[in-house]
């Protein structure tokens, strides 16, 4: 891809952010909308954990093909394309008749989602090659998130409130056909010079091991963990992981390339954004639902309540893209862990939620913690990496998020469908969100120990040699090419 200016390059940047903001606003408006949609359509806690998670799952599940579709087949095709699909898909959410057809839709939404952040994160790794720029336009796209969860709620909150919750998914429509049109003007196309195979049997075992799984966890508080429904996902779910490791291991051109894990900050990075965005999801899930439900705020004041959290993410998500830019990540992990580490901790030990002040204060501590830790997830999983294999890796990193977020649902949501009808007394929800609030502090814990294992000399050595291994590998191959 020609070098661009830098004017044309922040252009890119902006039109990609916009593919993420959809995507995130998606998320945060659908969150205050679940009271809303669970009373119109009488879902249940599982009920409103399919809502999210159909979608989450779909898009973890094919966001390594699309990325590695869109470095063979050209990533503005590939993102041109996702907008369309993810658009058609929020506008047949809205008609949905029944939870059925919007979990369905939801499904149809994530297919144009796949497509969308990780090409997008492609296109910004190979418009910025300079290393500081680079991580300082991946801080800027880290911003967009907080701008999601500021704008989000409240915006959700109003749609709700005047025209309904299906109203929610129509604002998708008109900023992804600005993005479309955009990207056919101003982005250029850009490939890898050696685009990786389909791999349909590495897909398929992805597909089963995350639904099994997530199945299992959403379902086994109706079913029972030892009921032979709940036994058998679990027993797939073990199976599919096992296979795809054997599998991917013997493939000369992996979905999964294991070999990026033999990098430290890869893997930890991986590992983090499990973490990171699993205590997002659960607690976006357990706060909408015990302010609507339990102190009875409406969908409007729901989500002006979780702007101190939402305004802490738009103002440190920036702010770590030029940490990462000029420290490098260690700092913003341990700050990152220790902030939400420290918020679990207000709501599981001090019951932060009985008073507004440390309820505010376990917000704005979140708040902070996640915006602190998305720049380095996204910065190490793709800065170690041939810029050829930008798509790859980007799709892993982004596909940890969104495998996160399923698992925070699912945990958290059966947690709270653990806790005695908990949605319909309030001491009960407390009770149970206790020990939910005990999973998000073991997350923040989780991202502060990993931040400190993975970033020192040892990690960086293993990082190097692994850059090393895959530039020697693609020099030979080129030399093999050549030869012939």
């Amino acid at each position: 891809m020609p070098e661009l200016s830098r004017r044309r390059r922040l252009l890119v940047l902006a039109i990609c952010c916009m593919s993420l903001l959809i995507v995130s606003l998606d998320n945060t408006i659908l969150n205050v909308a679940l009271p809303s949609i669970q009373h119109e359509l009488h879902a249940s806690v599982s009920g409103m954990q399919w809502t999210i998670d159909a979608y989450t799952l779909v898009l973890a599940a094919l966001l390594m093909l699309s990325g590695s579709t869109a470095d063979r087949l050209g990533r503005r095709r590939i993102f041109l394309v996702g907008l369309v699909i993810f658009a058609v898909g929020s506008l047949l959410c809205s008609l949905a008749p029944g939870l059925e057809w919007l979990v369905v839709f939801r499904m149809v939404q994530a297919v144009g989602g796949s497509m969308l952040n990780p090409v997008a994160m492609s296109i910004i790794t190979n418009t910025f090659t300079e290393p500081r720029e680079r991580a300082r336009a991946i801080g800027v796209w880290g911003g967009v998130v907080g701008i999601s969860m500021a704008a989000g709620p409240v915006i959700g909150g109003l749609l709700v409130q005047t025209v309904g919750w299906r109203s929610i998914f129509w604002i998708n429509v008109p900023i992804g056909a600005l993005a479309f049109f955009l990207t056919l003007r101003y982005v250029a196309e850009s490939r890898a010079p050696r685009p990786r195979r389909v791999d349909p049997v590495g897909q398929l075992l992805v597909i089963a091991l995350l639904g099994s799984l997530t199945y299992a966890i959403i379902e086994a508080p109706d079913a029972g963990w030892a009921s032979p429904e709940i036994l058998t996902f679990v027993l797939v779910a073990l199976a599919s992981l096992a296979g795809l490791i054997a599998y991917e291991r013997r493939r000369r051109e992996p979905l999964i390339d294991l070999r990026f894990f033999h990098s430290a900050p890869f893997s930890g990075a991986t590992i983090v954004a499990v973490c990171a965005f699993a205590a997002l999801a659960g607690f976006l899930f357990i706060n909408t639902l015990y302010l609507q439900n339990i102190r009875g705020l409406s969908a409007l004041g729901a989500g002006l309540y979780m702007l101190p959290m939402a305004g802490m993410t738009l103002v440190f998500a920036p702010l770590s893209g030029r940490l990462v830019g000029s420290r490098g990540p260690r700092l913003s992990l341990l700050l990152a862990g220790a902030a939400m580490g420290a918020s679990g901790l207000l709501f599981a030990a001090f019951d932060a939620q009985s008073t507004n002040p440390l309820l505010f204060t376990g917000y704005v501590l979140f708040g902070i913690g996640f915006g602190l830790v998305n720049a380095p997830i996204t910065n190490t999983a793709v800065s170690g990496m041939p810029r050829t294999q930008a798509g790859v890796a980007a799709a892993v990193a982004s596909t940890s998020r969104q495998i996160g977020q399923s698992l925070g649902v699912a945990v958290i949501g059966a947690v709270l469908a653990g806790g005695a009808h908990a949605a319909a007394s309030a001491d009960a929800f407390v009770a149970a969100g206790r020990e939910a609030w005990w999973i998000i502090a073991g997350c923040g814990a989780a991202v502060l120990l990993l931040g400190a294992l993975t970033t020192g000399r040892w990690a960086k050595a293993t990082a190097d040699r692994t850059a090393t291994l895959f530039d020697e590998e693609e020099q030979a191959q080129r030399a093999a090419g050549a030869r012939s």
